[in-house]
């Protein structure tokens, strides 16, 4: 029951006591599980593009097609850096140089053996060595466990550099010899290179509220110097993760959660939300790349062909598929159009064909195959399983028979089911979050891109509160649930395109490197 004051804390988010209590059914009935039914692989559900002059021709059809083309690269950049120094709070709580000496810690914690080996390479060494040296005078008399103690004192400390609350796009990334770059920065020179058309490119980051004067400013000392390396203008936007979007924390007991002020909690929902964000976008192409997978410049432009290509792909069947809905939306398609119609669903667009479809009437035919048709498409980009954590691509069956290609993550699967965890052993590639996405008909009109959720998919996840535990419900992940309606095209592309940087020592690794 919802007190007069908890209707009004509702209202007051953009939400309805329906969308509450939705909510809370869903967190009272548990996650609901993918049904797997086999790993996508090379041939099965992940096309192979098998040599350069394939992968040239891709490229050149976009190339020659991008100046007629309204696009813009959107990239989630809400995530604070936080995560990225766990292990050196950890070391900053527990090290006690009376218990252990510092050589003997640093090889029990092989992290961050790796962090102090490699300090000077990280872009950000010159700075904190200044300001360490400002805040303790005596620094450089130190001893050697007490000289890191404070460097990363300087490095993370809110009352000095504060780096683990930043956003991660606006933390230090990559040393030239000029100048410092953020993720943020070199968003725009990849943009540059393929999200860009007549010398312009739009992208639009998708921010915390708190963070957005700092990526203002950002963008202002940079602009100039991104403007005339790339000879290119940019419209850069910004959005934030809607309050509509937050969903109800229930206790453990699914009783209601309230703070010290007797009001409800509402959590935000996961990147999942951001479909609201996406969906309001009016562009005919959009790139999704997520803030920390961005390499240095001279790197860049081969990256950077792996994405025109997987564009020059969506072209060419998003032209076919317009051919098809047009032919069908006449309502003068003849029979043997109606097959090549479903065989093309079939083999480019990895659509399944339902076994009654044979039996249906033309009436009935046309009309399934433009419902299947007349959907977004995304064209994903996916890199071979080295043991990286994240989602991948699996053949998926829904509640009622329908089998389609998903991307699906690790806590969408019920690992302790064998037959379930026996097809994740045999999968072959995960998801980068490297997506090309076209969001309009083939009447150039925009869909509606909350019709194509899958509303089952959402997660469901335990977590603290006070010290008390909660059930925090999260919306169906933005390239998961969201986009379980979608029609979807899985690519291999190399992993060297994967760079992401989820703990700091990542910013060693080559392509983060300058020289």
């Amino acid at each position: 029951m919802f007190l007069e004051k908890d209707q009004e804390q509702i209202e007051d988010i953009g939400l309805t006591i329906n969308k509450v209590n939705a909510q809370i059914t869903t967190i009272k009935s548990g996650m609901t599980y993918s049904n797997l039914v086999e790993a996508a692989t090379i041939g099965n559900g992940i096309l192979k593009i098998k040599n350069n002059k394939s992968q040239d021709y891709f490229i050149d059809l976009f190339e020659q097609k991008r100046n007629s083309i309204n696009m813009v690269k959107f990239v989630p950049a809400s995530g604070a850096a936080t995560r990225m120094f766990k292990f050196l709070f950890k070391f900053l709580d527990e090290y006690n140089r009376s218990d252990l000496r510092f050589d003997a810690y640093l090889k029990r914690n092989k992290t961050l053996w790796i962090f102090v080996s490699g300090l000077e390479k990280f872009p950000f060494y010159r700075d904190v060595l200044s300001q360490v040296k400002k805040a303790v005078p005596n620094y450089s008399e130190l001893p050697y466990d007490e000289k890191h103690r404070e460097f990363i004192k300087t490095m993370l400390c809110e009352e000095h550099l504060n780096y683990s609350n930043y956003p991660k796009g606006l933390l230090p990334f990559h040393d030239y010899e000029t100048h410092v770059s953020t993720a943020f920065e070199e968003h725009l020179f990849e943009a540059a290179l393929y999200a860009s058309a007549n010398s312009k490119a739009d992208l639009h980051f998708t921010v915390s509220e708190k963070h957005k004067q700092q990526f203002d400013e950002t963008l202002e000392e940079i602009i100039k110097r991104v403007q005339e390396k790339t000879k290119m203008e940019f419209n850069i936007s910004f959005s934030f993760q809607k309050e509509s979007t937050n969903t109800i924390a229930l206790k453990a007991d699914n009783d209601l959660y309230r703070n010290g002020n007797d009001a409800l909690l509402f959590r935000p929902a996961g990147h999942g939300a951001l479909l609201e964000n996406l969906n309001e976008l009016d562009y005919d192409l959009v790139f999704i790349k997520n803030i920390d997978n961005i390499v240095v410049y001279k790197r860049n432009k081969k990256v950077s062909d792996y994405k025109k290509m997987l564009a020059g792909v969506l072209l060419e069947i998003q032209e076919q598929a317009f051919k098809f809905l047009n032919k069908l939306d006449g309502n003068s398609v003849l029979e043997e159009e109606i097959i090549e119609i479903a065989l093309f669903l079939s083999n480019k667009m990895n659509v399944e064909i339902d076994d009654r479809f044979d039996d249906f009437n033309i009436r009935e035919k046309r009309d399934y195959l433009y419902k299947k048709l007349n959907r977004p498409i995304r064209v994903c980009g996916m890199v071979k399983n080295e043991g990286e954590p994240g989602g991948g691509p699996f053949w998926v069956k829904d509640k009622n028979g329908n089998i389609s290609l998903q991307i699906v993550e690790f806590a969408q699967i019920d690992i302790d089911n064998e037959q379930q965890n026996k097809i994740v052993q045999n999968a072959t590639h995960f998801n980068p979050t490297d997506l090309v996405c076209a969001i309009k008909n083939y009447r150039g009109e925009k869909f509606d891109l909350r019709k194509f959720v899958d509303d089952k998919a959402a997660f469901i996840t335990m977590k603290t509160q006070n010290g008390t535990d909660i059930k925090a419900l999260e919306l169906p992940g933005l390239w998961n649930g969201s986009m379980a309606y979608w029609n979807s095209i899985f690519i291999e592309i190399p992993l060297s395109t994967f760079n992401p940087v989820k703990n700091v020592n990542d910013l060693l690794k080559l392509a983060h490197q300058v020289s």
